[in-house]
């Protein structure tokens, strides 16, 4: 690839009551560009990921960037959106302008305020992201999608809430060591596992702790030409970066096998030409711990069927042979939709430059983003590497 992260900027997670889509907005964005070193008249194209389905009164947002500086004026901005891969999506495009020679220098902004939304409403747009035919009345939304999938995986593959449960523990106590996540709290395996008060069933075999959290916040990054790299004090290196859409109706496809993420995985290690065990990390989408463990499966980490060994043996632990969510996931970090995906990329590139602090991984040398809309529909991954 000829494209390299150069800059970036990371809000906490969370319930954010002081603040609006436009001032995290302006926020990161101003903060990216100090962290590259950047003056903000050099960017020649703005990428705004922003979720399209209800969240924020104020629509149309990408000229909300130019907030940011006066010298943003006139630049092409553009809004992007894939559902919960929102964010990666405008990584891509950036991604794509770069190639294209249309834009040497991009800045890159996810953000998202869900918590101003009434809890109901939360759920019935999320719920968009789905095929509405067919599973337009589910109930509890997403969970209630999600819900399904687990219970099916459950009766094809066996019960699987040991898993589920350690998978929910490991992000959790990940999540202790990330100062962005929303919340920084060892749960433990007891807790996870155990239905309770404070961690009742939402969905089918899903529980509280197996789902990831209602969040606002942004991220935002600058992304250069691959030639201008050196000039900038760090530059992370895009190795890969695939994209692959699949069906919208889960009937129309083998849900429990999360077929576009396994395409997605394959043509961006095919592009990087190495393997899964090339990696030093990954950040994957556990936007319930069912389809963490589903992505065990898809990225080719276990066979089909098999993907709590990846738990279970602690493969996918901090300390384990392919870490798995340093920085806690969507599971304890928070799950703004349009700024997970521009999260991801931030929190890799921060343990590629060695900046990660708490959350660092020795001798990261690789790491993998896999990011998807939808139930597997969206699904973005990218190779990241340090060049500088």
């Amino acid at each position: 690839m000829t494209a390299a992260i150069v800059g970036w900027a990371h809000t906490p997670f969370g319930k954010l009551d002081a603040v609006s889509v436009e001032s995290l907005i302006v926020q990161v964005a101003r903060e990216a560009l100090d962290h590259a070193g950047i003056e903000a008249g050099a960017v020649d194209e703005i990428l705004l990921g922003h979720f399209g389905s209800g969240f924020s009164v104020q629509d149309f947002t990408a000229s909300l960037v130019l907030q940011a500086s006066d010298a943003l004026r006139f630049k092409p901005a553009t809004r992007v959106e894939n559902a919960c891969a929102t964010g990666s999506a405008a990584v891509h495009q950036a991604l794509k302008s770069i190639a294209a020679g249309a834009a040497k220098i991009t800045l890159v902004v996810g953000v998202e305020q869900m918590t101003t939304t009434p809890g109901p409403e939360i759920g019935k747009t999320l719920l968009r992201a789905a095929y509405l035919p067919e599973d337009g009345d589910t109930p509890n939304g997403f969970a209630g999608v999600f819900g399904k999938i687990a219970a099916s995986y459950f009766q094809r593959h066996g019960d699987q809430s040991d898993a589920l449960a350690m998978i929910s523990a490991k992000n959790h106590f990940n999540g202790v060591s990330n100062p962005y996540a929303q919340i920084r709290k060892d749960f433990g395996f007891d807790f996870c596992r155990n239905e309770s008060e404070k961690n009742p069933f939402v969905a089918g075999p899903l529980k509280r702790t197996d789902c990831s959290l209602v969040s606002d916040g942004a991220a935002a990054m600058v992304i250069v030409e691959g030639a201008l790299a050196q000039q900038f004090p760090r530059a992370i290196g895009f190795r890969a970066a695939a994209h692959v859409q699949d069906f919208l109706p889960m009937s129309k496809r083998d849900i429990l096998k999360f077929d576009g993420c396994a395409a997605a995985w394959h043509k961006a290690l095919d592009q990087a030409q190495i393997t899964l065990d090339d990696l030093s990390f990954v950040e994957t989408h556990d936007c319930f711990t069912i389809a963490e463990l589903i992505e065990y499966e898809a990225m080719g980490l276990t066979p089909e069927g098999q993907g709590a060994r990846a738990i279970k043996e602690g493969w996918t632990r901090k300390d384990g042979k392919l870490p798995v969510n340093a920085s806690g996931g969507l599971k304890s970090k928070g799950h703004p939709i349009g700024a997970t995906g521009v999260s991801m990329h931030v929190l890799t590139a921060m343990q590629l430059a060695g900046e990660a602090g708490e959350m660092q991984i020795k001798d990261a040398k690789l790491g993998g983003i896999f990011n998807m809309g939808g139930a597997a529909v969206a699904n973005y991954v990218s190779i990241l590497e340090r060049l500088k």
